[in-house]
């Protein structure tokens, strides 16, 4: 139970904090999301592109397999799409963990299916965002290795939701990993009835213990043995979480919320689209509407033909208020050094 080692959040939302874990966590983790969902053993070999600073690949590919004696790729280079390819098929893993930007990205490669060998691979994962159905289904379809989403925080350690091996519902974050609880909570801090968005709260044994010098921050999230994650969801009849954004990006658009992951999922839907970030703005009368930043597969294609094509796109598939009133096409998103998009800098003008 003695404090072990820090790890700093990414920074989606802001300036990083520091969250301080004890050396049980890295045991409960492997014990509950490791054993029971994963079912690693002495026999897998893993590879992480999430790097070992990263609370996400810092599971995977240390102390996961040190757990039960497995095997672990380590990959000092930047994991760019080729690289990673060739990663898989030299040393041929049984486990491999994305983020879903690098598994679009790894799509974006029409042969690869030809070009590499990846029938080691048993299963694959993604976290740190949530992956959009429509990259789960192709990448299922092209490449025939199941993709399991799910969410960690830096403050939990590692994935407390998640798909399981043969019960994927593509879209969703899956349900709480055994040994975890999650409830969603309305601002007064009283659970939400199913279909209703919500703050996520989790309760598990490998939360932090605090915030590093910052003891606010830390009464703010921490209450009782629950942690206030940060992030909006509400679940599905079957009891299954759905990802809305984090608390910070949520749009209020004629007064109901918008999710800016699912006006984001259905852009990336279309063909053209390769990634997307929606972020709030005041039209002439003050209100807020969905504003959409858009990176093509192919930069040339932008026209304003496409950005009224893609607004109508958007509008025929979920409710028409939810649709981009803007759309700028941009040759890159800012993210965090682990890949999440950082919207909040969106919101401040506009990508670097």
């Amino acid at each position: 139970d003695d404090v072990a080692f820090w790890l700093y959040s990414s920074g989606s939302t802001g300036f990083p904090k520091g969250a301080v874990h004890l050396h049980h966590d890295m045991v409960v983790c492997s014990d509950t999301y490791g054993l029971q969902v994963l079912g690693i053993t002495e026999r897998d070999r893993t590879f992480s592109a999430a790097k070992l600073f990263f609370a996400y690949g810092l599971g995977n590919n240390m102390y996961f397999p040190m757990r039960v004696g497995a095997e672990a790729v380590l990959y000092s280079g930047r994991p760019t799409a080729e690289a990673v390819f060739q990663v898989l098929e030299r040393y041929r893993p049984t486990l491999f963990f994305g983020v879903p930007t690098l598994y679009a990205s790894m799509l974006q490669m029409q042969d690869a299916e030809d070009r590499f060998d990846l029938s080691s691979l048993r299963l694959c994962v993604s976290a740190g965002e949530a992956l959009p159905a429509d990259v789960y289904r192709r990448w299922v379809k092209r490449f025939g290795v199941e993709l399991l989403d799910g969410i960690g925080t830096t403050e939990i350690l590692h994935i407390f939701l998640s798909n399981r091996p043969g019960k994927v519902k593509p879209g969703s974050s899956g349900s709480p990993v055994p040994g975890y609880e999650a409830i969603i909570v309305d601002e007064a801090g009283n659970p939400v009835r199913r279909g209703e968005i919500g703050s996520l709260r989790v309760k598990g044994d490998s939360t932090m213990a605090y915030y590093w010098n910052r003891h606010e921050k830390t009464k703010e999230t921490l209450f009782g043995p629950w942690i206030q994650t940060g992030d909006k969801y509400y679940q599905d009849e079957d009891g299954d979480f759905w990802y809305c954004g984090r608390s910070d990006d949520m749009l209020k658009v004629g007064g109901i919320w918008v999710s800016p992951v699912e006006v984001e999922n259905t852009l990336i839907a279309h063909e053209a689209v390769l990634e997307a970030a929606v972020v709030g703005q005041e039209d002439e009368e003050k209100l807020v509407k969905p504003k959409a930043y858009v990176v093509l597969k192919d930069p040339k294609a932008a026209s304003k033909e496409l950005a009224e094509e893609l607004k109508e796109f958007v509008r025929n598939r979920i409710a028409p208020y939810k649709k981009p009133w803007w759309i700028d096409f941009v040759t890159s998103l800012p993210k965090t050094a682990t890949g999440k998009i950082q919207r909040y800098r969106l919101r401040q003008g506009g990508p670097p």
